[in-house]
Order: structure tokens, then sequence, then C-alpha cells
């Protein structure tokens, strides 16, 4: 089958077409043929080779990868499951694996795609809207408290919003004067200029601080200040990943940690991301899309920044 990877960690010139043999479902799996994969920044730390360590021992090649739609086309043996052959359906894959023609995944980790979204629009709900969701459970937020979105006019910040807002949230975000219009058709309630000093930013429209912010675009420690005395603070990045931040004691904010591969496997949230995408709560965000032998572009273009939605290759 046909993949894309990498030998040798490196550039996005890295990327080569694979060819590699064809996966089998056993017990307790099913198959997925990928017709969409979702690029996203995890992809670009594993093909660079900042997480190399985590695959230390296991020979190559190394498959970026973890969002995919496509169809059920193998179910193992005894496994029980409610999709069947030919559905359409996303998977989030951990860890990595997606840019494949084919997957195979325990059946729990996979569900029916939203009705309304073609393959290209799913594969750009599971692992941005699971973060997402992960992200609101962990703050634990009520009804009426305010939540600050840094970075919301990205994928993920802007799942955030729109999450949020359905959560019955006061949502106040971030956005250039060019992403404004867009970022407050998501739904946000307040919107203040994207700047360094985005925290001081909004403590000015909440002088007494704001109940949690997400920090999808890692602006560190430094945001904290937006916080509320007993607030939360939602983390994407650890310390040790380009882009992220160490945190010192500080009892006045409590930081989470976002690992999205907690909720890998969690078929009742994943359903839940596919019923608010059918139910309009939701709306999936392509920037473009590739053929999958022009992994190269893509990774370079998201590296570049800027984008207003996933770039998905296309198997």
């Amino acid at each position: 089958m046909q993949a894309i990877g990498v030998y040798e960690f490196g550039g996005p010139e890295a990327l080569r077409v694979l060819d590699l043999p064809e996966p089998h479902a056993g017990p307790g799996e099913v198959r997925v043929r990928v017709h969409a994969a979702a690029v996203n920044p995890a992809d670009t730390l594993l093909r660079s080779g900042v997480n190399a360590w985590a695959f230390a021992g296991v020979p190559g090649p190394y498959v970026p990868g973890l969002d995919v739609a496509g169809v059920v086309d193998e179910i193992g043996p005894d496994t029980e499951t409610e999709l069947s052959l030919g559905q359409s359906v996303m998977a989030m894959v951990t860890p990595l694996g997606g840019y494949a023609e084919h997957v195979v995944l325990p059946a729990g980790w996979v569900v029916r795609a939203s009705a309304d979204a073609d393959h290209v629009e799913a594969a750009t709900l599971p692992m941005n809207g699971l973060t997402a969701l992960l992200a609101l459970d962990l703050l634990a937020l009520t009804p009426g408290a305010v939540l600050g979105v840094v970075g919301a006019a990205g994928t993920l910040g802007g799942y955030l919003v729109q999450l949020a807002v359905h959560a019955g949230l006061t949502v106040v975000a971030d956005a250039s004067p060019a992403d404004e219009a867009l970022v407050r058709r998501l739904g946000a309630t307040e919107v203040v200029v994207r700047a360094p000093d985005v925290a001081e930013r909004i403590r000015a429209r909440y002088p007494d601080g704001v109940d949690a912010v997400a920090d999808t675009a890692l602006v560190g420690p430094r945001l904290l200040a937006a916080v509320r005395d007993g607030g939360g603070y939602a983390r994407f990045r650890s310390g040790d990943e380009p882009g992220g931040h160490e945190f010192g004691e500080d009892d006045r904010v409590a930081v989470r940690a976002v690992f999205v591969p907690d909720y890998a496997g969690r078929t009742d949230k994943l359903h839940r991301i596919r019923e608010l995408a059918e139910s309009g709560v939701l709306t999936p965000r392509v920037a473009a899309t590739l053929p999958a032998a022009e992994a190269a572009l893509a990774h370079r273009r998201l590296e570049a920044g800027g984008l207003r939605g996933r770039l998905v290759l296309t198997f």
C-alpha cells in the first residue's frame, strides 16, 4: 500500500512516498481505507525528529498522521462493532500512522462520520475536536463562566470557541483585524486584538480576570495574568516540545495539560464530536486539499503559518 513517511528525520523534503505491506484487521479491529488525512503540527514534530526519543529502538519508516477519514473495508474476526463494511468513518490514530492508504485500529477508536461531511471535512474533526473537548472537560467550567481563547482563528482555537459557546460559556477571543469577522462568526462574545500584550487586553475587559484561558497560540506563562485567582489555564504543549513553556510553582492558577492521547479509544467522546458536527455546532475547517504525494508541500505550508483551517492529504 502507499504511505507517506520518513526513514530519516529532517525537513519536509525528508517525506517520501513509501510502498508498505498492506495491514489486515485482527480480532477486535477494523481496517479503514483512508481517503483523507489531516496535516497537524504533531505531524511536523514527528517528521523533524523532535520526538525521536519516543521511537528509540523502533525501526523506520515513521509515518505521520493523527486524523483519518475513509471507509471500513475489513472487520477482524470476533469483532463486536456497530460499524459495517463500506461505511464512511473517521478516527484518531495514535501514535500517528495516518498518512497511509490503510490503517488498522481497535474498533472502539472508529466512529461513523458525520452524515453531512465528506471525507476531507471529516478528517479535520477527530484529533482537533477531541483536543478541544478534553480541554473543556479538564477546565470544568460551568455555564456563564468566562473563557479566554488565544489563537481563536486557528483550527483548534476555532473548535474551542464553538464548543465553549455551545456549553454556555462566555468567550473572549483574540484575533487580528483580518480574522475578527471569522472569530465572531464562530461565536466569540468579545474579541481583543491579537498582540503580545493579549493578557493585559483581556484583563482590561475583565478586571477581575477570566475564569480560564485556553492557550492554543502557545503564549505561555505570561497569559496567566489574564486569569482570576483560582482559575484555570489549558496548555497544549509540554515544556520540552517546540513552542512549549515551563511553568514554575504557582498556586494561583491551575495549569491543566491537555494530552489528547488520553481520549484515544474514548468512543463516547468521538461520537460526541460527530454529533456536534451533524448538529452544526462544529464546522469542519479545511484550508486546502493536496494529493498525498505532495505531503512535503503541505508541511511547508503548515510551518509557514497563517492557515485558517487544516490542510488535508487525499489518498
